[in-house]
C-alpha cells in the first residue's frame, strides 16, 4: 500500500469500497457496481459505473450504452464516475453520449500531518455513533438540511426541521439499513453534540485497504459559525488514523469549503473525481 502514489490509493479505493455493499457486473472496458443489499450506506449508491484500470482508453460509444441500458432496467441513475487523470479520454465519450460531467476535486491529508482537535464550544462533544445511538436519526438527517441550504452562512433550518426529517428516515428505512454497515466496521459515522445530545454538525467515512473518502461533512444551518464542521472532519480523520487507515481523502464542491480543509493540512491531490448525472457527493 506505501508503495502506491497517491493517485493510485485513491483509484484504488474508488475500484474497492463498493464491493463492501455491491457486485461489479462487466461491460468490456466497464463494471457496473450493482448494490447488492437494501439501503445507502455507500454515499448515494453504489450504482455507478467506472472504467477498469486496464481498460480505460478501451471504452467506446457501445460500452457506455450498453451501461445505461443496465442502469435504466435497475432504476438507478445512470451515472459513471472516475477519476480524470487515470481516464483521460473518457470524459469526452461520456459528453458525447449526453451526459453532463461534474468535476469534484479531491485533497488528501499528509500520513505525517498532526491533526489537534480544533476548539468546540461550550458544551458540544465529539463522537463516533453507535448502530443503537439515540442520536443516529438525527445524524442521518443532517446532511439533507445541509446540503439543501449550501454554503457556510447561518441559516434558518434547526431543531425542529432537523426533526422532521430524522421522522422520515427512521420510516422509510434509511437509519434501519444503516445500522449494519455500522455494526461492521464499514461506516463510521461521526457527529458534534449539544448538551441535549441534538447533532449539530456531521460526518461518515468507509475504510477499505487502509485508504478512506471522508464524506457527508454537514452543519445544521443554525448551528453554522462555529467551527464545526472542521471539528468533525478532524475527528474522522483521527479516527480513521486510530482504526489503519494510511491515505485519508476527501472532495469538495465549493472553494470556501476547500479552506477549512486546507487548514486542517488537507491538500489538492492532483486528481480530480468526475460525477455525470449523479447526486453530488458532499
Amino acid at each position: 500500500m506505501n508503495d502506491l502514489s497517491p493517485r493510485a490509493r485513491i483509484e484504488q479505493y474508488y475500484a474497492t469500497v463498493p464491493l463492501l455493499f455491491a457486485d461489479a457486473e462487466a461491460f468490456g472496458p466497464l463494471r457496473l457496481f450493482v448494490r447488492n443489499r437494501p439501503g445507502t450506506p455507500y454515499y448515494g449508491g453504489p450504482s455507478h459505473a467506472q472504467p477498469t484500470a486496464e481498460g480505460s482508453a478501451a471504452v467506446t460509444s457501445a460500452d457506455i450504452s450498453r451501461v445505461r441500458a443496465r442502469q435504466r432496467e435497475l432504476g438507478v441513475p445512470e451515472a459513471f464516475e472516475w477519476l480524470a487523470e487515470a481516464a483521460p479520454t473518457l470524459r469526452a465519450r461520456i459528453e458525447a453520449a449526453g451526459l453532463p460531467v461534474q468535476e469534484r476535486p479531491l485533497m488528501a491529508l499528509a500520513p505525517d500531518r498532526a491533526l489537534p482537535p480544533p476548539p468546540l464550544p461550550d458544551g458540544v462533544t465529539i463522537r463516533a455513533l453507535t448502530a443503537d445511538d439515540p442520536a443516529l436519526p438525527a445524524a442521518l438527517a443532517l446532511p439533507r438540511l445541509a446540503f439543501a441550504d449550501a454554503g457556510t452562512a447561518v441559516g434558518v433550518a434547526g431543531r425542529a426541521e432537523l426533526s422532521a426529517v430524522a421522522g422520515e428516515l427512521a420510516a422509510n428505512g434509511t437509519v434501519a439499513t444503516t445500522r449494519p454497515a455500522i455494526r461492521a466496521g464499514h461506516k463510521t459515522l461521526m457527529a458534534a453534540l449539544a448538551p441535549d445530545g441534538t447533532p449539530f454538525a456531521a460526518g461518515h467515512y468507509h475504510p477499505a485497504n487502509g485508504a478512506t473518502e471522508i464524506g457527508g461533512v454537514g452543519t445544521l444551518p443554525t448551528a453554522r459559525r462555529q467551527g464545526l464542521a472542521a471539528a468533525v472532519t478532524a475527528a474522522l480523520a483521527t479516527h480513521a488514523r486510530d482504526h489503519g487507515v494510511h491515505t485519508v481523502f476527501l472532495a469538495y464542491a465549493e472553494d470556501v469549503i476547500a479552506r477549512i480543509y486546507a487548514r486542517l493540512g488537507f491538500r489538492p491531490a492532483d486528481v480530480t473525481l468526475l460525477i455525470a448525472n449523479q447526486p453530488a457527493r458532499s
